[in-house]
């Protein structure tokens, strides 16, 4: 895939090295991650395990009451494959207690407020076992902001968090993560029938190879266009890229 390619087994070996030194550096043995039923917690959930070993890491299953049935079906597989500890908790006492205060809240406010309280238990969890949290974002999402902020993108290290959509699956499936897992539609499943994809209105394939020629070759919008790239596609996309650079850095301090 243009310029996108990789080779599964090196880049499995380093990230291996990346998540024991991340553990070493931190004096914690343990993980914790949720798991959504996706593609991308499924593989982080796998790269922990060939890292730490299964007994390292617990699995949360942290489903809202419109969460479909096959994200938490798909879980559950991943989390029987790795043989891995899991438990199941239920956010929707929780978000719907704070909603019921405000009623006229749009689907994206309670999606975002998911995010945020999955990672509050999450960081709760992982006190509880003094373990560490464990990110499962990418960098297609990262870079176009397709991320909550303190919610999905919180965590104490990310070992996808230097590849594409397309490359995570390509991982995945040197990995041996369940089939159905890879194939099924990106998902934050945050409401009944909602796809990154759709959302995005693009799909991962278009926006890694524009992001590629975008930001890891650095080329301009004229380049771009003589690649065949569409202007109306090059202009949103350096959009979503520069609107959400914010949550790509910490919060600027006012110098003293």
């Amino acid at each position: 895939m243009d310029g996108l390619a990789m080779e599964p087994e090196k880049t499995l070996e380093k990230i291996v090295a990346f998540i024991r030194e991340r553990m070493e550096e931190s004096g914690k043995s343990r993980l914790v991650v949720g798991l959504s039923g996706g593609l991308d917690s499924a593989t982080s959930a796998y790269l922990g395990v060939r890292a730490l070993g299964r007994d390292a890491l617990t699995a949360f299953l942290l489903p809202y009451r419109t969460t479909s049935p096959s994200s938490v079906e798909d879980a559950l597989l991943v989390a029987g494959e790795l043989a891995v500890e899991h438990e199941t908790i239920d956010i929707t006492p929780m978000v719907d207690a704070y909603f019921e205060r405000f009623p006229e809240a749009d689907r994206k406010r309670r999606g975002n407020f998911m995010a945020r309280t999955r990672m509050a238990v999450l960081y709760d969890q992982s006190a509880a076992r003094d373990a560490l949290v464990l990110g499962t974002g990418n960098r297609t999402e990262a870079l176009l902001g397709y991320t909550t902020l303190w919610g999905d993108m919180a965590c104490a290290f990310t070992p996808i968090g230097g590849l594409y959509k397309t490359q995570v699956r390509r991982l995945a499936a040197h990995l041996g993560v369940p089939a159905r897992v890879i194939a099924k539609p990106p998902s934050a499943d945050l409401w009944e029938g909602q796809t990154d994809e759709g959302e995005m209105g693009l799909t991962y394939e278009e926006a890694d190879r524009l992001l590629h020629h975008m930001i890891d070759l650095g080329h301009g919008d004229e380049a771009l266009e003589a690649e065949g790239f569409d202007p109306s596609l090059i202009a949103r996309v350096r959009g979503m890229v520069e609107a959400s650079a914010f949550k790509r850095r910490m919060p600027p301090s006012c110098p003293p």
